[in-house]
């Protein structure tokens, strides 16, 4: 499978399986990425010039919004349960929004929800301009790990060769590395070099030689090449898209969510990444890529907007009624920004009495403002039935 050379190298492999024994195998290990962009055709470029324009548009619209960071959580959580289903750690769209992020229910939801923490750990280590380092991609990986078995055995370069994928019409007795869809790079000084490297050129000013958009697809799949972690690689690779473009001044707020373009399109997402390690074909990955981009950014804009709207219908709600209080109105604002919370939540971040925020939010629900995530719940959550339904109804494509 492997007939363009320059990519990077094929090296030998061995190993004891506890059911198969001995094997020998190879392991991929990507060649440093270069200073100038890859061979690409008229189609790519022009797929890179519209995600550019998307990515301007988005990044304009939050710019004008009073408070772009209400829309961020949203999002995130949507990004959450996307990325994480796209690696086989699935929860229903619902069910993470209105998740308690203390007490998550569920071992699929505390794997969710961390994302949402790694991701504002993230965004807020570019927005304070401190640089990427690997010790920061491996702080990344080790809050997506917590309370999870391998948390002790993360926030750092692996030490273990993983396997990516499973082909089907292998021999299954056979041990599972000679049926994995693709072997990346063994564990050792190679593997923390390449993650050394890819970190450094991502700092690189590539200004003029580089398209950020290209810059950013050509990052990820360095990144996921590399897996240089033993999980979680697909969602932080992911996130780093993100990081790279608020990076590059691309965009100034992360409300950015690409995970549900690739997820619907999972097969070809694989299929272009691993299309530029055996045959060196950068072009289809890249417009892929800035494909996924473009329909993201216009996706993301779409929902912002939506949620904007239902922000000043819900503000509308609360003005025509008998409340004048502007901490109602602030109420409204806290619901956009957080798919559920408590009453405890309003009145930390009201600052009024937890007698005042349990009596605010109940006149919420008399107006259809608000509901209950479970009355019968002990702790009961509430969130905003129109936001929810902005956020659940969007799709991927």
């Amino acid at each position: 499978m492997f007939v363009n050379s320059t990519g990077g190298d094929l090296v030998d492999i061995d190993g004891v399986d506890p059911a198969g024994g001995e094997w020998r195998h190879k392991a991929f290990v990507p060649a440093p990425l270069a200073g100038d962009m890859p061979a690409l055709s008229q189609t790519t470029f022009m797929a890179v010039a519209e995600a550019r324009a998307a990515l301007a548009a988005l990044d304009s619209t939050a710019r004008r919004l009073p408070n772009p960071t209400l829309l961020r959580m949203p999002a995130l959580r949507r990004e959450a349960q996307s990325t994480s289903a796209l690696e086989g750690t699935y929860a229903p769209l619902a069910d993470v929004l209105v998740a308690d992020d203390e007490e998550p229910s569920s071992a699929d939801l505390v794997e969710i929800l961390n994302y949402v923490n790694a991701a504002n750990h993230g965004f807020a280590w570019m927005t304070d301009g401190r640089p990427l380092t690997v010790s920061f991609v491996g702080d990344l990986q080790g809050i997506l790990m917590r309370g999870t078995p391998l948390e002790s055995d993360s926030g750092h370069p692996r030490d273990t060769q993983v396997v990516i994928g499973r082909r089907d019409d292998l021999d299954p007795r056979r041990a599972p590395i000679h049926n994995a869809r693709f072997v990346p790079s063994p564990p050792g000084p190679s593997l923390e070099q390449g993650l050394r490297d890819l970190v450094g050129w991502m700092q690189d000013d590539h200004l003029g030689r580089i398209d950020p958009v290209v810059a950013a697809a050509m990052s990820h799949y360095q990144f996921e090449t590399l897996h240089p972690f033993r999980d979680g690689n697909g969602r932080i690779g992911r996130l780093m898209i993100v990081l790279h473009l608020q990076g590059l001044g691309v965009l100034s707020e992360p409300t950015l969510t690409v995970s549900p373009w690739f997820e619907a399109r999972r097969a070809t997402y694989y299929e272009r990444l691993l299309g530029v390690s055996t045959t060196g074909d950068w072009d289809a990955f890249v417009r892929f890529f800035a494909q996924g981009l473009q329909q993201a950014a216009d996706s993301t804009q779409a929902e912002m907007l939506a949620l904007v709207d239902v922000q000043a219908e819900l503000r509308e709600v609360v003005r025509a009624s008998k409340l004048r209080a502007e901490k109602a109105l602030a109420l409204v604002d806290l619901a956009i920004a957080n798919p559920s919370f408590t009453v405890r939540k309003v009145e930390a971040d009201l600052g009024v009495s937890y007698g005042r925020a349990n009596a605010m939010v109940g006149q919420l629900v008399e107006l259809g403002v608000l509901d209950v995530v479970d009355a019968s719940a002990y702790k009961r959550r509430f969130y905003a039935p129109r936001v929810l339904h902005v956020l659940t109804s969007r799709t991927g494509a």
